[in-house]
């Protein structure tokens, strides 16, 4: 089974990168399954439901989310009903929305968790149990299981890799929107990467208008943040996997720009 999993889309350049490039990745990998991180999609900050239905149409097949997902209350009219978006799983009990979903498409199937980190982000309970229960879950209707953990701290995300070794097939960092080079295939047969890195422009800081950015760290004074239109860059993975173990058998990183992504 081949996976394709896009890192965070940051507002209107992300999307329109998304739509761009996902039919010419579409037919090079020839994934079977399409999950992106769409907890920045709308502005930088949330989801609408018009947005992921838009992600839907264009193939994608589930979204996870992160720290933004409360950002749009429109999320809260139909969080509930659409089962192939999750929120962060260790959100407090009582949460709307479900943390982890099983996606059918293609003839297959990939169990996917959203988990977020505590270190530097707000103490919420703790990724590490939430991930035993669900993934004790999803191993009873498939041995692929994906996990998106949005987290800030390097530390925390090499760890979850470590602690899910053998129990998930692909672990993936988001949130800090910088692709990291340590993909690898872990000894126990995880496919892992601390961050898949983001969607939007590259002109921008993770996205977002810079000489705003620039103003808060010189000033320490409250900005408004507004997502960057510049010339973007698409940052995902793809990783092949065994149906029948849920080991990866390969993670390969991409990275393209605006300038030079055509895909031969």
């Amino acid at each position: 089974m081949k996976v394709l999993f896009v890192g965070d889309i940051v507002g209107n350049t992300g999307r329109s990168a998304l739509k761009q490039v996902l039919p010419a990745l579409r037919s090079k990998y020839n994934p079977h399954i399409i999950i992106v991180n769409g907890e920045n999609a709308a502005a930088g900050r949330g989801i609408t439901g018009a947005i992921a239905r838009e992600f839907f149409e264009w193939g994608v097949h589930g979204i996870t989310m992160g720290n933004h997902t409360w950002d749009n209350k429109d999320i809260f009219e139909w969080i509930d009903d659409e089962p192939r978006l999750v929120r962060p799983a260790n959100f407090p009990p009582g949460a709307p929305g479900q943390g982890s979903a099983l996606i059918k498409a293609n003839g297959k199937s990939l169990g996917i968790i959203n988990l977020q980190g505590r270190t530097f982000l707000p103490p919420i309970d703790c990724p590490f149990r939430a991930a035993d229960e669900l993934i004790a879950d999803l191993k009873e209707k498939t041995p692929c299981i994906l996990v998106d953990f949005h987290a800030e701290a390097t530390s925390e995300k090499i760890a979850m890799g470590w602690y899910l070794d053998g129990r998930a097939s692909i672990v993936v960092g988001t949130h800090t929107h910088v692709q990291t080079n340590d993909d690898t295939i872990l000894p126990n047969g995880t496919a892992y990467l601390t961050d898949c890195g983001m969607v939007g422009s590259k002109e921008g800081v993770l996205g977002m208008e810079r000489t705003a950015v620039e103003h808060r760290f010189l000033t320490q004074l409250p900005v408004r943040f507004v997502v960057d239109e510049g010339k973007w860059h698409f940052h995902a993975l793809i990783a092949d996997l065994d149906e029948q173990t849920g080991r990866a058998n390969s993670i390969t990183k991409i990275r393209l720009t605006e300038d030079e992504w055509l895909l031969m």
